[in-house]
Parts: C-alpha cells; sequence; structure tokens
C-alpha cells in the first residue's frame, strides 16, 4: 500500500518522540557518534508537518555506521544505503505509516550537515516563511494523499529557494567548532604515566579559522589542557587573536576555561575578555570571557 501523506499541526510530543529515539540511536552507534539532531518539519515549534521524526546523526566514521546495520533493523529501520543523497545512510522505520526517518552524515560532510540545520533555523526564525510552506504542504497533501513523490516534487522548488536563503544568513561557526572538537575527543592511555584526549578545545580566530587540542594529563604537573593545545597551533600558524572558544568534555557537554588558561588568554591579547565562550551547543548560549574571570589583574599594565 502506498504512503499515507497527511499534515497535521505542530505537536509539542514531536521532540519527546526524537529524544526518545535519540537514545536507541546513540546506543547503537555508540562512540560513533558526535552528535544526534533533530532536523525536519518536526523539529521546529509551531510548524504544520507530517507527523515523521527527522533525525540526523552526525558520525566519526560512516563505514562504521554500515557495519551497524542489523542493529538497526533489530530496532524497527530499513536501511537503504545513500538512497538518493551522496554520502547518506538512509534509514526509516514504520512502514506505509512512516513514523521515523534518520539521515546518517560523516562529521566531515558540512554541506549536508549545514543545510538541515540552516533550513531548520531559517523556519524558526521567519514566521511568514513557517506559515507559507505550512500552507503549501497542506495544499499538496490534501492534492496527493497517496503519492508520496508527487507531495516531495512539488514542495522542491520552496525548499531549494528558502535552503538558498536560510545559508545566507546562518552563522555555522559554532556548529563546526563543536563537530571538530567532538572529532578530536579520543581518551587513551599514552604511557603508565600520561592520559590525554579527555577534553577537546576549538578556537575561532579573527580570520575565521579554527583550531583545535586536546588536553594529556601526566603523573606530576606536566600536563596541558586542551585550550592550550589549540592556542599552541594557532600561533604556530602565525596568528594570535581568539574570538570565540568552545570546550568540550568526554560526554559531550561544554566546560569553561580554567584559571590558567583565562590568564594566557588575557597575556595574549588584551581584548581577550571579549572572546565568546560556548556554555551549551543546543541553545547557543554563550558568555564573554570578561563575565567569567571578573577583573584581570593585568588590566593597569
Amino acid at each position: 500500500m502506498p504512503q499515507h501523506v497527511f499534515v497535521t499541526d505542530y505537536d509539542e510530543s514531536w521532540n519527546a518522540e526524537f529524544v526518545t529515539e535519540r537514545e536507541t540511536i546513540s546506543e547503537i552507534l555508540s562512540d560513533n557518534l558526535i552528535y544526534c539532531y533533530h532536523i525536519g518539519s518536526t523539529s521546529v515549534p509551531g510548524l504544520a508537518a507530517k507527523p515523521v521524526i527527522d533525525i540526523m546523526p552526525v558520525v566519526r566514521d560512516l563505514s562504521a555506521a554500515d557495519d551497524k546495520t542489523d542493529e538497526f533493523e533489530k530496532a524497527g529501520y530499513e536501511w537503504l544505503g545513500e538512497f538518493g543523497i551522496n554520502g547518506r545512510r538512509y534509514l526509516r522505520k514504520g512502514g506505509d505509516e512512516r513514523t521515523h526517518q534518520i539521515h546518517i552524515f560523516s562529521s566531515d560532510d558540512y554541506g549536508n550537515i549545514i543545510r538541515h540545520l540552516a533550513f531548520r533555523s531559517y523556519l524558526m526564525r521567519h514566521e511568514r516563511v513557517r506559515e507559507e510552506y505550512a500552507s503549501l504542504k497542506r495544499q499538496l497533501a490534501a492534492r496527493f494523499p497517496y503519492d508520496i513523490e508527487s507531495y516531495s516534487d512539488g514542495k522542491d522548488e520552496f525548499v531549494k529557494r528558502a535552503e538558498a536563503e536560510a545559508l545566507k544568513e546562518y552563522d555555522s561557526t559554532w556548529d563546526r567548532m563543536y563537530i571538530e572538537a567532538r572529532k578530536h575527543l579520543n581518551p587513551r592511555h599514552l604511557s603508565s604515566f600520561v592520559e590525554a584526549g579527555s577534553v577537546a578545545a576549538s578556537l575561532l580566530t579573527a580570520s575565521g579559522r579554527i583550531f583545535t587540542g586536546v588536553c594529556f594529563d601526566t603523573a606530576c604537573s606536566l600536563g596541558m589542557c586542551a585550550e592550550r593545545n589549540a592556542i599552541g597551533s594557532m600561533i604556530t600558524e602565525g596568528e594570535s587573536r581568539i574570538v570565540r572558544l568552545a570546550v568540550v568534555m568526554e560526554d559531550g557537554s561544554l566546560g569553561l576555561p580554567c584559571g590558567a588558561c583565562q590568564e594566557l588568554f588575557m597575556q595574549l591579547d588584551a581584548a581577550a575578555g571579549s572572546i565568546e565562550v560556548l556554555l551549551d551547543y543546543g541553545s547557543r548560549r554563550t558568555a564573554s570571557l570578561d563575565s567569567l574571570k571578573g577583573k584581570w589583574w593585568g588590566e593597569s599594565n
């Protein structure tokens, strides 16, 4: 039987459904998973949509994700490979009355990752566009209730136009910084005395480049914070002005620079107090370095 196409008002339970499914996906992909995003219309508050939860896991290694086919199938998913988009792994659940769709991308595939996040953000920010999209989808669903191909083709021009506008205004910097830091997280023992990789830091310079470093801890005071290793890479490449910082912990949460790192930032650049520090990736909540450290002793000099 063909898939039934119907559009309903936004339902707050959609986000809860995403959170539940994210737990299953996280268990299957394990350490290969960098981040799991809720995308598509059900991720946009207030937007009418087909009640299908679209999920975008970003992974370190696509081939390792391919090895999880059987586990996804046990969880109720049909594995369809790229299914028309190079570099994607597409899975769907629910048969003719589809309930979930997964779109897995490699962490290096910023083109596909950012276009999905930009489109989602654009719909969240622009009520007029959101209402226009909802109206179009309702019309198409009424016209093609059992023809998903025609329904999708009818949206194509609108989506391409909106996506182009979305990419113009979307700031993907925090996404790139967070993903780069997560890619380099790799807790490991280097010797009986040295552990490394449990914290990663990404910093953005004034020129727009991103530098990343990981911590290493020793049996005495010879270790180095991730932030300072990222600074070392930056200085090696001839730069010294930092505008953004993300410190990512082993569990994917955000951390704050320690006192020693804050001191180095301030000694390195008199304007370092204005560095934006990422506090929460999901909400993009930030704070200036000044607001974290208080008055700096070197300001009088």
